[in-house]
């Protein structure tokens, strides 16, 4: 049995380290106004089902592995601290053999807001210093519009936010937002997508 897998601790929300280089901002602001009309009541239940998977890392610090829009929507809305599931245990290596060991498990994603991989060193240090990507933004609106479903394959949205990026030109995005969505639905169902996560191949409403 691998009890550690269910070893939950709580830790600081802004001292956590982040394992990509961007988000979607507009997926953060999302997020963080849920929360502010979220009635205190059900926060706390809220906050236990939102554990942060995450790993140590050296000099004892923790990566997290998913919740980055999450954590980031949170620290704007001033909260102190989460809940943290503990994968892993990697605090014995030295960076440079930690970051390999990351990047085997598929636990970290080197990609810039131009959807180029760059060095484990251009992954912020903290994640109030991720980059807005407006097409990891353009992916989740088009899930949350029922395009493709949510995939446990890590980081399966920036597959399908780069697929968008070759695709639908960044200034429709910024200036054209529910044409670029329809543009982006259209895409997602079809033949072109196959590859993707969560593909289905149904048409919208069909």
């Amino acid at each position: 049995m691998h009890a550690h897998h269910s070893h939950l601790i709580e830790v600081d929300l802004k001292s956590l380290r982040p394992t990509q280089i961007t988000v979607g901002m507009a997926e953060v602001e999302q997020k963080r106004l849920y929360w502010k009309n979220l009635e205190a009541e059900y926060r706390k239940a809220y906050m236990e089902n939102h554990c942060f998977p995450g790993v140590l890392g050296p000099k004892d610090r923790y990566y997290i592995v998913d919740h980055h829009h999450l954590g980031l929507s949170l620290i704007e809305e001033d909260i102190k601290t989460v809940k943290l599931i503990m994968l892993k245990d990697l605090s014995a290596l030295n960076i440079d053999e930690f970051w390999v060991v990351m990047d085997h498990n598929q636990w970290v994603h080197p990609y810039d807001a131009k959807g180029q991989r760059c060095g484990f060193d251009a992954i912020p240090k903290k994640i109030t210093e991720l980059v807005d990507d407006p097409y990891r933004s353009l992916a989740g609106e088009v899930r949350q519009a029922g395009g493709f479903p949510k995939d446990q394959q890590p980081f399966s949205e920036f597959l399908w936010a780069d697929f968008f990026r070759r695709r639908i030109s960044a200034k429709m995005i910024r200036n054209q937002q529910s044409q670029a969505l329809a543009e982006a639905m259209q895409l997602a169902h079809s033949q072109a997508a196959s590859h993707l996560p969560g593909w289905s191949g149904q048409t919208a409403g069909s």
